[in-house]
């Protein structure tokens, strides 16, 4: 592999913090997971977020609906100086009814929110309880806060997540999961954590990143699905995936919005989103909401994804609802070697390596989508038995 490492007679002239990037890099490169980037080949996707294919394929949209403003390439400074538009309030508001709930904030994009909303809704004081597979965004938002009571609960286990909530019950408990895990695929106990936050007085905060466009009848996620948005203190639903453009939005109370305009400093002190990006987040919602939006063709490759793992006799993979599917290999050098050999075939999957994910736990992680067809599949499934 070509890593652009300086020759040892070079890394002699280099300075102390330099040396110290060559180690960590070369630290990488013997344990095989050196990170890269590469462009997209011609090959069938299979490892993108763009369940619903917008992003790819596009939608029509009826573009007299929106103003030349749609042309503007920047915003010209925050929400709170010279940002704000008519535009962007009135997507809010859309947002908001659409995840039935009082009020929606944007955000550049979904670490943005999470590392914007976690921080300044908490203090020294509150004790965060985290499920131990919830995203970088999310670590990072909990890292920044102040509080120095963090602990995390095994994956989606009710029972270490009672005992903890009994644990640590005096003063402010906040609760963070994701509705569905972007690596396992699989969907919260939803259900029995609003109970278990309700009976110890505990705010709740789902990530529904993976669940937007994917999960209820219209996209809007596993929360409303369920009928829990009311027990929810607060939602993240994300752009850059189902719904194919760019951005987040944090939806609870308007007392949220309020105090996120005030104290989240992601929002304060970052740019707005230009025009062009709320014109397509707001086509994208406009598709979700129309006649024409059926989400049913995913539900329907899912199963037959399912059917085809049981029939392979399952060894491996993870369970899950969702659009992400997951094959557990171990080990980066054989995932990566067994990655390589589906992508040669013309299948674009990607190997998710350890620190990514935990040792031992290195995959194939398998994202289907819309555009997707039962024939891809059974042709993944073929050369994945070859690899």
């Amino acid at each position: 592999m070509q890593t652009g490492f300086p020759s040892k007679s070079n890394y002699c002239s280099m300075n102390r913090v330099e040396q110290l990037l060559q180690h960590k890099l070369a630290e990488r490169a013997n344990a095989g997971n050196l990170r890269q980037l590469s462009l997209n080949k011609a090959s069938v996707d299979f490892y993108s977020n763009d369940y619903l294919g917008l992003a790819t394929l596009g939608y029509q949209t009826d573009a007299s609906s929106h103003s030349s403003r749609y042309l503007m390439s920047g915003s010209t400074g925050s929400r709170l100086l010279s940002g704000n538009s008519p535009e962007a309030e009135a997507l809010e508001k859309t947002i908001a009814d659409f995840h039935r709930a009082q009020s929606a904030l944007l955000f550049n994009s979904g670490y943005d929110a999470n590392t914007g909303l976690i921080p300044c809704i908490t203090d020294r004081h509150t004790t965060i309880l985290c499920d131990e597979l919830c995203h970088a965004s999310i670590l990072d938002g909990i890292r920044l806060s102040q509080s120095s009571k963090r602990y995390k609960f095994r994956h989606n286990n009710i029972e270490d997540l009672a005992k903890k909530l009994k644990k640590f019950q005096d003063g402010t408990v906040v609760v963070i999961v994701e509705s569905v895990y972007s690596m396992d695929g699989d969907t919260a106990p939803l259900g029995e954590i609003t109970t278990l936050c309700n009976d110890h007085n505990a705010q709740l905060i789902v990530d529904e990143a993976h669940a937007t466009g994917v999960f209820g009848e219209k996209g809007e996620g596993l929360v409303c699905a369920m009928g829990l948005e009311d027990r929810v203190f607060a939602r993240v639903h994300t752009f850059g995936k189902a719904l194919g453009c760019h951005g987040a939005a944090v939806v609870g109370s308007d007392l949220l919005k309020q105090y996120l305009i005030n104290f989240a400093r992601p929002f304060i002190y970052t740019t707005a989103l230009p025009m062009h990006s709320v014109c397509a987040i707001d086509n994208a919602y406009r598709y979700l909401s129309s006649a024409e939006f059926n989400n049913q063709s995913l539900r329907e490759l899912i199963t037959y994804f399912r059917t085809k793992i049981l029939k392979a006799g399952g060894s491996g993979w993870l369970d899950s609802e969702s659009a992400i599917q997951a094959m557990i290999i171990g080990d980066n050098l054989r995932c990566r070697s067994i990655a390589g050999k589906i992508q040669h075939a013309g299948f674009q999957v990607n190997p998710i390596l350890y620190p990514t994910v935990s040792k031992g736990s290195e995959r194939l992680r398998i994202c289907l989508h819309t555009f997707n067809t039962t024939e891809q599949i059974d042709g993944l499934f073929e050369v994945i038995a070859q690899a």
